[in-house]
């Protein structure tokens, strides 16, 4: 946890950005059923949703990865790029069918922007369908910037994502806050200097989150203005 006197010394918050998958979205079903579209094709058994939740959370490689390994097997390396290829194709026709924004998002996000804050989206979900999945579930125009799991070299727990969406908001990594799921986000954003990391008390975390980094657990997402001062 941040050290009180840190946090009394903190520089103002002026921006937010936020994780995608587990954090503004639970987007596991639509995950599983790409999954399994991709499964049935290659004659392998299905994957529940559990295990699905399990497998989120390092871009879509790793995710298809499991769902091979968890499904009889990885492939050679060129099967495994064809079925990452496919997958993608698969998932990024309609990423939102069975997906949905967690309790109090939209009108949390809405409360943010009015109080002058710029918002942003760092996500190791690709591109394609972080934007699509955005756009259908109406929020995309509350963000400023969108970076995702293709838009760099490297992906959360690297601290270059994160780094690469504050400088397209315009601010500081000291004047702006994180608010993610799991422990790729804490590392991230810590590692990117970001001036408070709070995480919401649901998502795809692997690790206890009482035992990572951050400065605090949300009661909810409702309660990130407050959290904020805004």
């Amino acid at each position: 946890m941040t050290d009180p006197v840190t946090a009394v010394n903190r520089r103002p918050i002026r921006a937010v950005a936020f994780d995608l998958d587990g954090t503004l979205v639970d987007s596991a079903a639509d995950l599983m059923h790409a999954s399994n579209a991709l499964l049935a094709e290659l004659g392998r058994p299905p994957v529940d949703l559990p295990a699905v939740r399990s497998f989120i959370g390092d871009g879509a490689p790793k995710l298809v990865e499991r769902v091979l390994a968890a499904s009889g097997g990885v492939p050679a390396p060129e099967e495994e790029a064809r079925c990452l290829r496919r997958f993608l194709a698969i998932y990024e026709a309609d990423p939102s069918a069975h997906s949905a924004l967690y309790p109090g998002v939209a009108e949390t996000l809405g409360r943010l922007a009015e109080a002058g804050l710029r918002l942003g989206v760092c996500t190791n979900k690709p591109m394609a369908a972080t934007t699509r999945l955005l756009d259908d579930l109406g929020i995309a125009g509350r963000f400023a910037a969108v970076v995702g799991g293709d838009s760099y070299p490297t992906r959360k727990p690297s601290p270059e994502p994160v780094l690469g969406l504050l400088e397209r908001l315009g601010v500081p990594p000291g004047e702006a806050a994180f608010v993610g799921d799991n422990e790729h986000d804490v590392a991230a954003s810590r590692a990117a200097g970001v001036a408070l990391v709070l995480m919401v008390p649901y998502g795809y975390a692997r690790v206890p989150l009482d035992g990572l980094p951050h400065d605090g657990i949300l009661g909810g997402f409702a309660d990130l203005p407050g959290r904020l001062s805004c």
